[in-house]
């Protein structure tokens, strides 16, 4: 019975995971991230997006799942 229940979670647990590179784009570039640019605003930067990195996205063609840009936050 345990192994049925971790055998299940660690089933659910790939799906969410499959579900989540498919919706980011990841298997459609042959790179993690786009340029140098990218990668910071991805490790550091995320939490608080400003108009610049907006702009960035938009120029530098970044890819994955959009960031919303609140202005004022």
């Amino acid at each position: 019975m345990k192994k049925v229940l971790i055998l299940t979670l660690l089933a659910i647990s790939l799906a969410g995971c499959g579900k989540s590179a498919v919706m980011s784009e990841y298997y459609q570039h042959h790179t993690m991230y786009r340029n140098w640019d990218h990668a910071k605003f991805s490790i550091w930067g995320y939490k608080n997006p400003t108009a610049e990195n907006l702009k960035d996205t938009a120029d530098q063609q970044w890819w994955g799942i959009k960031v919303p840009y609140v202005p004022g936050n």
